[in-house]
């Protein structure tokens, strides 16, 4: 199950600097997860100041 960030992101870039694998890059408004790529590991929303990331 992959995680999603919510429309709460402040497009800071804390979650995409801690993606071990990449799947995060910055969209046109929000930071967006691939869903493909994402391993369900967490660490995105640990990161987050907002906890924008949720597991979807």
């Amino acid at each position: 199950m992959a995680y999603v960030i919510s429309d709460e992101c402040i497009a800071c870039g804390a979650c995409a600097d801690q993606c071990p694998v990449g799947a995060i890059a910055e969209g046109e408004d929000k930071y967006v997860i691939n869903a493909d790529e994402c391993i369900d590991c967490g660490a995105c929303a640990s990161a987050c100041p907002v906890e924008a990331p949720k597991q979807d």
